[in-house]
């Protein structure tokens, strides 16, 4: 299933294959398929989707068709970033627990041909997806506010309502073991029912060369999926998929240990946000 959905993909992004309506259908409805079967059963059937799924497959086909060929470009690694998080992802056998902490968060890896070790951050949070999905996606360039491992992220172009080209800025690690590094990434943000996905990879932009000083790493496949907690549905499973190369002669064993404890820090540093977040929606309410 997955070569056939990198064909599907592939084919939109050529000039003669463009108007074929078709053809870009069915690539959407195979992304759409790799979604659910992620998803999984939840509040909202699939049944209860079809009907709003022949819409949105319209309105997407219909939004590409403004597209010119970069733009396009951005789409397709967007949404290949996304339909490779989600088939590592989906395969649950063969991971290795890095780090899990007294409150249940924990960290896992896995180590792939092609891609090298991967890291998968599994925790529950006390928000809904659709706050979380605010938090992350629309205010992502924010994200330096609460993150200390984040200096600075930055929207360089939108295209679309799902995808987006960024470039970030982390901080370097205490001691400076590992220097600040940035990426260039394209992002795909979808919602499929309940869940919500945040793929993403690295990418180039024009407005975005390498900055004289800092190390350019690479991303990707990475992915944030936010599904409902079956037992309780203001509660999220929050997952991420995490792969990098922070390029520089750094130790493995190093960057094993840093990108782990970064997920760690993460999760903690999110809660704080969140828990911030919704003790100023509560003084608001009661003003």
């Amino acid at each position: 299933m997955l070569p056939a959905t990198f064909k599907l993909c592939a084919g939109i992004s050529y000039r003669h294959t463009r108007n074929m309506t078709g053809l870009r259908k069915n690539a959407l409805v195979a992304i759409h398929q790799k979604l659910n079967r992620l998803a999984g059963p939840g509040p909202s059937t699939w049944i209860s989707q079809v009907r709003r799924r022949s819409s949105l497959l319209s309105s997407r086909i219909i939004e590409q068709e403004g597209l010119n060929e970069a733009e396009l470009s951005y789409v397709k690694q967007g949404e290949d970033a996304l339909t490779k998080a989600v088939s590592i992802l989906s395969d649950q056998e063969g991971w290795t627990v890095e780090i899990v902490a007294a409150n249940g968060d924990k960290v896992l890896s896995k180590v792939l041909p092609d891609i090298g070790k991967v890291f998968k951050l599994e925790v529950m949070l006390e928000q809904r997806p659709d706050s979380l999905y605010k938090e992350l996606v629309g205010n992502m360039e924010q994200m330096g506010d609460w993150n200390p491992n984040v200096k600075q992220v930055k929207i360089l172009q939108k295209i679309g309502q799902e995808t987006m080209v960024t470039h970030e800025v982390s901080a370097e690690t205490p001691g400076n073991v590992v220097g600040p590094r940035d990426f260039v990434s394209v992002r795909c943000a979808k919602r499929r029912g309940s869940t919500c996905f945040l793929a993403g990879m690295s990418t180039q932009h024009p407005n975005m060369p390498e900055q004289r000083g800092v190390v350019r790493a690479e991303n990707g496949p990475t992915c944030i999926v936010l599904k409902p907690c079956a037992e309780d549905l203001n509660k999220t499973k929050f997952t991420w998929l995490l792969s990098l190369d922070l390029k520089g002669w750094i130790p493995k064993t190093i960057i094993n240990k840093v990108l782990s404890q970064t997920q760690m820090d993460f999760a903690n540093h999110l809660r704080q946000r969140m828990a911030t977040n919704d003790s100023t929606d509560m003084v608001s309410v009661a003003c």
